[in-house]
């Protein structure tokens, strides 16, 4: 797709993407490999959105920090010595090394290319030998942050100061998943992956009820029919959606006993326990929930076709306690990276097929209806900035977050 194709004719023809599911269109391929729309989508969706970065367990004491990466930007994410989560940019303001690398913890951050300090707020405490250069204000610097919130012990950013607060615009998801009290829940080390396809894809495919009986056939995943998906209604405006697939028997895992062998979320109802629940917070969170644990995705695209994504485990509090934990967590595993590795195939694929110059609008299935939620997100938003872009309206994220 060509800087040129980014019209209003192109951002008008989304909309048969957007509705319900038995009317819709798939995106066009160009939202899944073009280097201009993804430049636009930037600004349309990540600069805009929360952004979940990782878990709140990741900076449990007073100097833990981690640091990540989206769409270019690095971040370092500290607990300051009031307790505060915060956020900033990991950019030195001088000559622009990196001040963090990694996870551990520390006092503060030390540019290790000229030593320049900054507090666990942000602040520039020291910096040699600057007593000769003009007008500096050692006060007037410090590293850009920006908004944090907490929901379910995932830490989200947002780039704008201005954007309104997520829980609030998550109410419902909130509410479906209540019982499983993620914030309590105990969170494993995750593990980073690359990947050459457009996030979407991986978004879409972890959303995706209609390939699950298909693709996945078989003992280890039969016991969650397709048929048995349901698509609570979601309003564009929301902050996320959610796909619920009931089981053939209650409490199914993703194991060849085909039964929870991990500790159950103990507030669970028969009502949780009898289904699998999908709940999503686009552009960045997926998680995919069974009685005994809970697995999340967090997205982060690095170019129009490729991303980086961190996997992590829940599982319920105290679970780790039991000396077969790790036995019975690799049956869990095992079976769920067979899986896995089906959905990489196709997406791997998938991604070749969207660069073909056969690759048309498809329509869905009724069993895909959590695309079509997507879909409304994403085309309320792309044509949303699209609008204001010719209006000469901009939305900038401050470059100097307080």
């Amino acid at each position: 797709m060509r800087q040129d194709l980014l019209t209003d004719a192109f951002f008008a023809g989304l909309s048969t993407s957007a509705g319900e599911v038995a009317a819709a269109d798939t995106l066009p391929p160009a939202c899944y490999t073009d280097a201009a729309f993804y430049a636009f989508e930037q600004e349309a969706l990540f600069n805009h959105e929360w952004l979940c970065v990782g878990r709140e367990d990741q900076v449990k004491e007073a100097g833990d920090y981690f640091t990540t990466k989206i769409i270019g930007e690095p971040i370092v994410v500290a607990r300051n010595r009031d307790g505060q989560i915060k956020a900033m940019s990991a950019v030195c303001q001088h000559r622009a090394m990196l001040v963090a690398e990694g996870a551990g913890n520390t006092r503060g951050f030390v540019c290790p290319y000229h030593h320049w300090v900054y507090s666990l707020n942000g602040e520039l405490v020291n910096a040699p030998a600057m007593d000769r250069t003009c007008d500096f204000d050692k006060k007037a610097v410090r590293l850009p942050s920006f908004q944090v919130e907490v929901w379910q012990g995932f830490i989200f950013i947002n780039f704008d100061v201005a954007a309104p607060p997520l829980a609030p615009r998550l109410a419902p998801v909130a509410a479906a998943i209540a019982n499983y009290d993620l914030a309590a829940a105990q969170t494993l080390k995750p593990i980073t992956g690359q990947f050459a396809w457009n996030w979407k894809v991986m978004f879409e495919n972890k959303n995706d009820g209609y390939h699950a009986s298909k693709l996945h056939r078989g003992p280890l995943h039969d016991f969650v029919p397709s048929e048995l998906a349901t698509f609570p209604p979601s309003d564009p405006a929301d902050a996320g959606f959610l796909r619920l697939n009931g089981t053939t028997h209650p409490d199914a895992s993703f194991n060849p006993t085909q039964k929870a062998v991990l500790p159950i979320f103990p507030r669970l109802t028969a009502e949780d326990r009898g289904r699998m629940t999908f709940a999503n917070v686009p552009p960045t969170l997926s998680l995919v929930m069974t009685s005994d644990l809970v697995i999340y995705l967090i997205l982060r695209p690095t170019g129009p076709e490729t991303m980086e994504q961190d996997t992590g485990i829940l599982v319920a509090p105290g679970a780790t306690e039991d000396p077969a934990f790790e036995h019975r967590l690799e049956m869990i595993m095992t079976s769920a990276m067979k899986i896995i590795a089906q959905d990489m195939h196709v997406d791997e694929l998938v991604q070749v097929g969207l660069r073909s110059r056969f690759a048309v609008r498809g329509r869905y299935s009724w069993q895909e209806g959590a695309q079509a939620q997507f879909n409304n997100w994403l085309t309320t938003r792309y044509q949303a900035t699209w609008a204001a872009m010719k209006a000469g309206e901009s939305n900038p994220v401050s470059e100097a977050a307080a």
